[in-house]
């Protein structure tokens, strides 16, 4: 039973992500909501409430105006919800900064200022095993 309920909470937290998503695209024009990214929805198991993880590009005025205007038109984002999705309650939404798109930012940067950048990628080091990899041209020569 707890598989049922954990999917049926994947579903509604990718509904509303997707529902806020293409508000976000089409629908508010506020000029203070500026290049968002959603990262995650974390909705009550009632749907009484929900968290929306979000990351904004962008200076720290540019992300304090933006999470502003996203709580100004959180009534225009809950009836849109209860527009498309139906259940019991419409959640309360609650927009909340995602540091660990930032934090991930600056762990790339310091890895690349100690010259760990330098290292091969994960994707290279799993063609190990392939011709391609096995041979360089102009080994043998």
């Amino acid at each position: 039973m707890r598989d049922v309920a954990s999917y049926r909470m994947r579903r509604v937290n990718e509904a509303i992500k997707e529902i806020i998503g293409r508000a976000l695209t089409h629908d508010l024009k506020d000029p203070r909501i500026g290049f968002v990214t959603l990262t995650g929805v974390e909705a009550a198991p009632d749907v009484s409430h929900a968290k929306v993880f979000l990351s904004v590009y962008g200076k720290q005025a540019e992300k304090d105006a933006t999470l502003e205007g996203l709580r100004a038109a959180r009534p225009f984002l809950q009836r849109l919800i209860a527009d498309e999705l139906k259940t019991r309650r419409t959640p309360k939404l609650e927009f909340v900064y995602d540091v660990s798109v930032d934090q991930g930012m600056r762990i790339q940067a310091l890895l690349r200022s100690s010259g760990a950048a330098d290292l091969p990628a994960l994707e290279e080091d799993a063609g190990e095993g392939t011709p391609a990899a096995d041979e360089s041209p102009g080994k043998d020569e």
